[in-house]
């Protein structure tokens, strides 16, 4: 039997492709979205994930819609990209507040459940850029590296009760967000991957669609990398 799914996130890109391969995992799947509303086959609720109140609400929405929510996926992520002498404060505590502190709120939200079914799944999308760094990414790269600790934490934690937290670090991928790239970026950028080319999304969620299986049963405060190679030794 598929079990409930809640994709943080998952209008588009990696969150999109993570909700499509739970389905087809044969799970019961619901997304949040900000502002761009995913596709009409899926379960979605607008969320902002800045927001504990609406936070919440998205999980009301999705228990009383599709069951209580047993695999938790936080795919939400924004970029303020300034070097570090140019990145006011809001730059950087916004890029914090989307990417890392938001993950913090919905796994407090989902252990409720999860607590008492003894049984969840969360998984944090990463980044390779988390373990290597990036010029003009401080705020990127620390509210990504956040989430390694925050998913070792809950696996301390929770993990007597058979709740797993993990972490998928992606790389170079093709998304929306790096479509605004030049080409001279894009270049750069795969001449850093030892594969040469820039993942697909349906890549990075193969992985999610593992660590949210019973296969995963025994992995926990791990981080996959999707990357390439481009990661290697971190």
């Amino acid at each position: 039997m598929g079990r409930t799914a809640l994709v943080v996130g998952g209008a588009r890109g990696i969150g999109l492709a993570t909700a499509h391969e739970l389905i087809k995992d044969g799970h019961r799947v619901a997304v949040t979205y900000r502002d761009s509303k995913p596709p009409t086959d899926i379960v979605s609720v607008q969320c902002d994930v800045r927001n504990t109140a609406s936070v919440d609400a998205a999980f009301a929405h999705v228990e009383r819609e599709i069951g209580a929510v047993e695999i938790v996926v936080v795919a939400a992520g924004v970029t303020r990209d300034k070097l570090l002498m140019r990145m006011g404060e809001e730059d950087f505590t916004d890029v914090l507040d989307t990417n890392l502190t938001a993950a913090f709120r919905a796994a407090k939200r989902a252990s409720r459940a999860m607590l008492r079914a003894r049984w969840g799944r969360l998984v944090f999308i990463s980044s390779a850029v988390a373990m290597r760094g990036e010029a003009g990414q401080a705020n990127y790269a620390a509210s990504k590296a956040g989430l390694v600790g925050l998913a070792r934490s809950l696996t301390r934690e929770l993990g007597s009760r058979s709740i797993t937290a993990n972490v998928v670090a992606p790389g170079y991928t093709e998304t929306d967000m790096t479509a605004s790239l030049t080409e001279e970026q894009r270049e750069h950028m795969r001449s850093q991957i030892p594969l040469g080319r820039a993942a697909q999304p349906e890549e990075i969620a193969a992985a999610v669609s593992y660590l949210a299986s019973d296969k995963a049963a025994y992995v926990s405060g791990a981080i996959i990398p999707v990357d390439g190679g481009a990661g290697m030794g971190h």
